[in-house]
Parts: structure tokens; sequence; C-alpha cells
């Protein structure tokens, strides 16, 4: 199985459609959305080309192939317009014998763990940086920011297949990797 991996696009409609051209390009069994798909918060400034309405509409036209958890600047308000499920705090999705807990980080992190053993691996945005780290339980990655990374770091979005994490800038190059 193929995942294409992103998080905190937070309304972004110029980096929506670069999403969608990765997603397009890289032909994902399934694109994984780690939250704040919509709304940009109150921290942050407003992102390149802000237009929740037009990635509402264009993440809604591949729905079939997105998994979604909560962001915190996602509400309910956003699933009456989102047609695909967003409300989740977490997901547990299991791939090639690995259990993948992914959230958006603003509940589970790696400071306050889910309950995952050594196998497992945590996967969560919230902090726009890209991250690979083995922990005293488990791993833990962040694919980055699509659309407002920190930390200098570059906009960033992963790719899982055959046992292999890769987080990539948006041109593709690779930036990080752990193969298990």
């Amino acid at each position: 199985m193929k995942l294409l991996f992103a998080s905190d696009l937070h309304g972004s409609m110029f980096y929506c459609n670069i999403l969608k051209n990765i997603f397009e390009k890289e032909k994902p069994d399934k694109l994984v959305l780690l939250g704040d798909i919509l709304y940009h918060g109150p921290r942050n400034p407003l992102p390149k080309d802000y237009n929740p309405q037009k990635v509402f509409e264009t993440l809604n036209s591949i729905k079939e192939s997105i998994i979604c958890v909560r962001g915190n600047c996602d509400s309910e308000v956003d699933q009456m317009v989102l047609e695909f499920p967003i409300m989740s705090d977490y997901n547990i999705l299991n791939v090639d014998g690995i259990n993948l807990f992914l959230t958006h980080g603003h509940i589970y992190n790696k400071e306050n763990l889910p309950n995952i053993e050594n196998k497992d691996i945590l996967i969560h945005g919230h902090t726009h940086i890209n991250t690979i780290e083995k922990l005293e339980k488990g791993m833990y990655i962040n694919p980055g920011s699509i659309s407002m990374p920190k930390e200098n770091q570059e906009n960033s979005y992963m790719i899982y297949e055959n046992k292999e994490f890769i987080i990539k800038n948006l041109e593709g190059n690779e930036l990080k990797s752990i193969k298990l």
C-alpha cells in the first residue's frame, strides 16, 4: 500500500493545488490528512491564497481517497462542508503489519503518548516541523507542514511505501527517510 501524508493545510488553496498535483503524480492508495484543513487558526498568519471554500471543494473531489483526523483548528462547521470524516481525534491504520497511530498532535504526541508498542509508529502534524525520531517506546514521525513550515524548514509531505517513510519537499526531493 502506498500512502501520502500531509498536514496543516490551513485553508491555503495555493498549497492545496500543489497537494492535489502531488496526489496525481504519486498515485497513492490513500491520502492521509493529519488535521488543520480549512482554518488558519488565531496564532498563524493567513496562508498563501487563503480560500477554505475552494479547498473543501478540491478535497471533496477526491474524498474516496482521504483518511483524515481532526486538528486543533478543525471544527464541526468544517465537517458540514467536507464530504469525508474529519472529527476523529485519532485513527489506527495497520499497514504491512505495522500499526500507525494517526493523530494531529495537539492531544497525543511524544510528550503524551497514546498506548503504542515498540513496533508502532505515532504519526502527527501540528508542530509544522518534519521529524523522524525513535522513542523509548515506538517511533514518532511528522511529515511537517505542506503550507506553513516552521523553524526554517521547507514545505513538506511524506510518502509511505514498502516499509519506507520518505519526507519530501514540494519538488519531490527527499528530506528525510527511514526504512523499517
